[in-house]
């Protein structure tokens, strides 16, 4: 009998303590619930950061977080491309040059085309590779060709970013995959980002190989296809580069051109890859209904004012405008310009065609924007010595 007295009341308690650890639970649960909803709509967010500036100008239109620090995924490749930019320019490397890969190259995971130990494209090839499929196993066969190893380009990439002012930037690596553990991440600013699409926007190969929406490879054994969907979604757009890995979130460097106005957009940290396609499209949008480009100086344009020549041939000459000169404006205001021109009175010597004889300083609302080279638009030799000699005596010949 003391037994089964024993037993029941040992169920009793098992039963009992079983129904408060449910309770308890329940509790705990409730009490995470805010946590989750939070954390939701973190994760829900359309971005972390933006910035949309005019390409030609840099004057910002639009921006959040501007100086946040983020992982650039592949948009770091971005900086690859224009630190071989920068090589070529100076005839240190050529696009027909062989690029051989080697094994830590044919490892790299992520995006790739493939590569194999040994193989050897044109570093052409692997520059469409990197900016078209953002291979990893191609950038770093390139870092490793361009700059001798993939610590010496990385290096050629922080004094790029440095020399552009990126203040806020550091680069670990030519690819921009995630980090192994016990390395640092690549970090960059969506206002850093804007001034690197701006330099790279003067090379127009970046923007040839960016605006490839598929381009064959390994003789035509392969395809790759662009990641950045947006060259389908919204015809303005025409290049640049996208990035990603789930710490770090979608991320795109995106440029777009209507006429002679250009925008670089930029949009870091969102939770999908249609919502960040979706985000940039609208900032990009409005921004082309928010300014237009107002043409200002045009290049051949003469310019009224005569100087004096010392010794050429012929007694006095009128300058022309170097190159065309347009600036950003609100769509609804028109705004005041004005055209300074600073030339001297008199030039000595020989003036050759398109020697610089001075400059027009442009003002817009009362703010320089810009200046344009003033320069001959003919080639004059100097006088005879006989001329010069008569003119020196302050006859007018």
């Amino acid at each position: 009998m003391k037994k089964w007295c024993i037993l029941a009341v040992a169920v009793f308690l098992i039963s009992a303590q079983t129904a408060y650890g449910a309770k308890v639970s329940h509790r705990q649960g409730a009490a995470k619930s805010p946590a989750k909803a939070h954390a939701s709509k973190i994760k829900d967010d359309p971005y972390k950061s933006f910035c949309v500036a005019e390409a030609t100008t840099g004057v910002m239109l639009d921006g959040e977080n501007v100086h946040a620090k983020r992982a650039p995924a592949s948009v770091t490749k971005l900086m690859l491309a224009l630190v071989v930019m920068d090589k070529l320019a100076k005839g240190e490397v050529k696009l027909t040059d062989k690029v051989t890969v080697s094994l830590e190259a044919s490892k790299m995971g992520g995006s790739q085309v493939y590569l194999e130990v040994g193989e050897t494209f044109t570093l052409e090839e692997m520059m469409k590779a990197v900016m078209v499929a953002s291979a990893n196993d191609a950038a770093y066969a390139v870092a490793e060709h361009v700059g001798g190893s993939k610590e010496g380009f990385v290096n050629l990439m922080n004094e790029q970013a440095k020399a552009l002012g990126m203040k806020d930037t550091e680069f670990q690596s030519p690819h921009g995959l995630p980090p192994s553990k016990g390395e640092k991440e690549d970090l960059t600013t969506a206002q850093d980002l804007i001034m690197l699409a701006r330099e790279a926007l003067k090379h127009p190969k970046i923007l040839e190989w960016t605006a490839m929406k598929s381009e064959p490879f390994r003789n035509g054994t392969f395809i790759m296809n662009n990641h950045n969907k947006l060259l389908t979604k919204m015809t303005a757009i025409d290049g640049l580069k996208t990035g990603f890995y789930s710490e770090t979130g979608f991320n795109v460097v995106a440029t777009a051109k209507r006429g002679d106005l250009r925008f670089i957009a930029v949009v870091m940290g969102s939770p999908s890859a249609k919502i960040r396609d979706d985000v940039t499209m609208e900032k990009l949008k409005k921004a082309f209904g928010q300014l237009r480009m107002l043409s200002i100086v045009k290049k051949g344009e003469l310019v009224d004012k005569e100087v004096m020549l010392v010794d050429g041939k012929y007694r006095k000459l009128k300058g022309v405008a170097a190159v065309n000169f347009l600036y950003p404006v609100p769509s609804e205001k028109k705004g005041s310009v004005k055209k300074d021109i600073a030339l001297p009175e008199k030039i000595k010597g020989e003036i050759k065609e398109g020697q610089k004889m001075g400059e027009i300083l442009i003002q817009y609302d009362n703010q320089q924007v810009g200046k344009v080279d003033i320069v001959s638009p003919v080639h004059v030799p100097t006088a005879n010595l006989f001329t010069r000699f008569i003119r020196r005596l302050g006859l007018n010949i």
